[in-house]
């Protein structure tokens, strides 16, 4: 019987952050995730995407914990293999229970997995693996900056209200380096890797039905994260907001008036594909646009996507609420 839900905390401002601490988990949040994406290349400059994700959803906060096989928190994964000159898509997902060390996220372990996904911090460098029947996936991550804290005062605010936010930490810069193992072969990849990790107890207001969010990778090694928050009506909510980060790693906050997100013509379903990008105060106009239509996962829309306009590069792009409200159902 799964027990009745108690979350402690909620996201406020003057929030203090501490690393390596807060690379973790935080039980008293409802809702917790960790998001790796990024862009690879072969040798041979045959290109993938990737996408693996942890949830933590809590469960009950309540009733202290009679056995290990008590529901505290539900961990679901999503993992995701673009290839994108072979225009293939493969994605999973996972559900799991803490039980007896089967999914969680250690400081004592250094540790984020659900099964055989994991990522493994050590010292300064982080190490991806994915285990399916089809292929094995194994990365590691350096990171080129520090965290980006998004926000203000430590809360990225969704919508009004006290609470209605996140806890928002992004690594932006992350040299990316491993192998595919798929086929009974293996391939040597390198690129760049973004990492996302929330946690907040409340965030979409009733009125939200979700989000477009991009994570833009430019080359000459700046980043850019802007979300764009929908209402049911389809109007856009003014509480949508972003990071410019430039090249030294520093963040600078973006209100909706400081930025633009258009979206194109082309289509995936319901999903548009293109998006035109503007922050006309630091002189970017970029369209982004994807190689591989068809990267959808169940509820979600999430996959590379590159850049041409005043910068180039690549990133991802993450699109919720076109098939109904995005939720994060154990």
């Amino acid at each position: 019987m799964i027990r009745a839900l108690l979350a402690v905390l909620v996201a406020l401002p003057g929030y203090h952050y501490e690393f390596p601490r807060d690379h973790f988990s935080h039980p008293d949040f409802q809702t917790e995730w960790w998001y790796y994406t990024g862009n690879l290349k072969a040798a041979d400059g045959h290109r993938y995407g990737f996408e693996l994700t942890f949830f933590r959803q809590a469960i009950d906060r309540a009733t202290p914990r009679a056995s290990a096989w008590d529901v505290d928190d539900a961990w679901l994964a999503h993992l995701a293999l673009s290839d994108i000159d072979g225009h293939r898509f493969q994605h999973w997902e996972r559900l799991n229970r803490s039980g007896p060390g089967l999914a969680g996220a250690s400081q004592e372990l250094a540790r984020v997995w659900n099964g055989n996904w994991k990522v493994q911090w050590n010292g300064s460098k982080q190490e991806l693996q994915a285990v399916t029947d089809r292929f094995t996936l194994r990365l590691t991550f350096e990171s080129q900056k520090p965290p980006v804290i998004h926000g203000v005062n430590g809360v990225s605010q969704k919508s009004a209200g006290r609470g209605n936010a996140s806890h928002y930490i992004s690594f932006t810069r992350l040299i990316t380096a491993g192998t595919l193992e798929e086929n009974g072969r293996t391939v040597a990849l390198s690129g760049t890797s973004w990492m996302d990790h929330e946690f907040f107890t409340h965030q979409l207001a009733d009125n939200q039905t979700g989000w477009d969010w991009l994570s833009l990778q430019f080359n000459d090694n700046t980043e850019l994260m802007l979300f764009r928050l929908r209402h049911k009506d389809g109007s856009i909510d003014p509480y949508s907001a972003g990071t410019f980060i430039n090249a030294r790693g520093a963040g600078v906050h973006l209100t909706s008036k400081d930025f633009a997100l258009t979206p194109g013509g082309r289509k995936y379903g319901p999903y548009p594909i293109e998006w035109r990008v503007q922050v006309p105060s630091l002189g970017i106009d970029v369209r982004a646009t994807t190689r591989l239509d068809e990267q959808e996962m169940t509820s979600y829309w999430e996959g590379a996507i590159e850049l041409t306009g005043t910068r180039t590069g690549a990133g991802y792009l993450e699109m919720t609420g076109y098939r109904g409200p995005f939720q994060i159902q154990p």
